[in-house]
């Protein structure tokens, strides 16, 4: 497994640093950093659980309502033209096809609290299909690379985050992140297709993609007919509507079927709760590797290395700043809103660099948390090629929010 290397290979590199910082430079607090930074990632990985328990424990009762309702039957057979060609290992009407379509969903309206717990339902209903347990079926790996992807129409919290750091427009990175996530999206979904051999040719595949299509540029149509001040308030509007209206729907469905719907929400609870549990290690595990990568300077040393290879070769600089934040994006979702944060803070949020880390915070999710947890909730072990497509999202999203923020804002 890929991921078991670059675990290795993160304490490796930050005891080499370590190493050499203390007998060359003579920095006797460098060990203390390292060891201070697995204490408190591993705390952190514990809270974000301990968090995620009553969250995940709220959307998953939520959604045995809506299987027992039939509402995700039906989201099921709407989308099933699509997902019965992206996921052909599974059968329609299968609770699968519904959980996927709501994480996907969530993430796509920025509601990162609902989609987890839904993500997480998604791999334990694709589990029940998967004949190896321990390796990563074609299906999950689709919807990981999906998942992972981030395609994000509605950004709330970056404008929140952009908002609190005095940024004069906070929503101006919101056409720029829903074109850069659509295009990371896109190329992940290429690149899964492609190992699966997938025909992304068919009638229904380039119908749904064009369809698809059509309804982000009419958003994109949309939102740029609003004044500046406007987007912010009517997005956050619009996706809070639209996650309120799914949990009516749902109770009404179930109602309608004569179902106990408090008795049905308690149960999906239950299995919210032993999710939360089972993630605890996986989490722990990869956050306390990023922890001391960064605590040990490498991630400084690779951010300098690379602003002299772009001055080297002749290109404009002045996007550097940010690739701490896009490095860091694959690997820890909160030490990427971390360095979005600083750079903020120490270039301004409405600099160059403050919107541009501002539209790669959203333009993928965090694929090495996502492997991990999503993953680790299954036990599985071979994740396969999960990882490297995940990685050519982010490396597209990566390059594509370099490339639009420059359009939009340079």
């Amino acid at each position: 497994m890929v991921l078991n290397y670059i675990w290795i290979a993160f304490f490796l590199i930050a005891f080499v640093f370590a190493l050499v910082q203390w007998i060359f430079m003579g920095d006797m607090e460098i060990f203390p950093a390292l060891t201070q930074a697995t204490f408190d990632n591993a705390k952190l990985g514990f809270e974000i659980s301990l968090w995620l328990t009553g969250v995940m424990s709220l959307w998953l009762g939520i959604m045995k309502i809506g299987e027992k309702g039939g509402m995700v039957a039906i989201l099921a057979k709407i989308t099933s033209p699509l997902f019965s060609r992206l996921f052909p290992g599974i059968p329609k009407n299968h609770p699968a096809m519904g959980a996927m379509l709501m994480n996907i969903s969530a993430n796509m309206l920025g509601l990162d609290n609902a989609a987890t717990p839904l993500g997480l339902k998604a791999m334990h209903s694709l589990q029940e299909l998967n004949p190896k347990k321990d390796t990563a079926s074609n299906a999950q790996i689709m919807f990981l690379v999906l998942n992972t992807s981030g395609l994000t129409i509605i950004p709330i919290s970056i404008m929140v985050y952009r908002s609190q750091l005095g940024a004069a427009d906070p929503s101006d990175v919101f056409i720029p992140i829903l074109l850069t996530t659509f295009f990371s999206t896109l190329s992940g979904l290429i690149a899964v297709s492609i190992v699966q051999r997938i025909n992304l040719f068919h009638k229904n595949v380039l119908l749904s993609l064009g369809l698809l299509s059509l309804i982000i540029a009419g958003i994109i149509y949309f939102f740029s007919s609003l004044s500046q001040s406007e987007i912010g308030p009517i997005s956050s509007n619009i996706a809070n509507f639209i996650l309120f209206s799914i949990i009516i729907a749902f109770i009404i469905l179930a109602v309608r079927k004569k179902v106990n719907v408090y008795d049905s929400f308690v149960e999906g609870a239950k299995e919210g709760f032993s999710y939360a549990v089972m993630i605890i290690p996986y989490l722990i595990a990869i956050l306390v590797a990023v922890g001391v990568f960064r605590a040990s300077g490498a991630m400084a040393l690779l951010k300098d290395g690379l602003e002299a290879m772009v001055a080297f070769v002749g290109l404009n600089t002045d996007f550097v700043p940010s690739i701490p934040t896009a490095l860091m994006k694959p690997l820890s979702g909160s030490g990427a809103r971390g360095m979005m944060v600083d750079a903020m803070e120490v270039h301004g949020a409405d600099s160059f660099v403050g919107r541009l880390v501002s539209v790669m915070q959203g333009s993928t999710e965090t694929t090495f948390y996502v492997l991990a947890v999503y993953f680790g909730s299954v036990n599985i072990r071979n994740s396969r090629y999960a990882l490297t497509c995940g990685l050519i999202a982010d490396a597209v999203g990566i390059v594509a929010a370099i490339l639009i923020s420059y359009m939009f804002f340079y």
